[in-house]
């Protein structure tokens, strides 16, 4: 599992609520699954079964879509926009 917090191939850490362009839509960083102490337990499961990752939500074209970690470097139509 990720020991440091995930971050965007642009290098910024990847938040709750950030603002993204995913497959040339626009869409909200919906969760953030990477931190074993995290509160929400609800997490957990993606942490224990996929090692951590993020979803990301644009409900028009496609609605939620889950990014495991070690995907991340490799996703190239995940784009960082702004802070949410």
């Amino acid at each position: 599992m990720p020991a440091l917090p995930l971050k965007y191939r642009s290098g910024e850490d990847i938040r709750k609520g950030d603002r993204v362009r995913f497959h040339g839509k626009d869409a909200e960083i919906e969760f953030v699954a990477w931190n074993v102490t995290d509160p929400d337990t609800a997490l957990d499961w993606y942490i224990n079964e996929y090692g951590g990752g993020v979803m990301i939500r644009e409900p028009i074209a496609f609605g939620s879509a889950f990014i495991p970690a070690d995907q991340l470097n490799d996703c190239e139509d995940l784009e960082f926009v702004a802070r949410g």
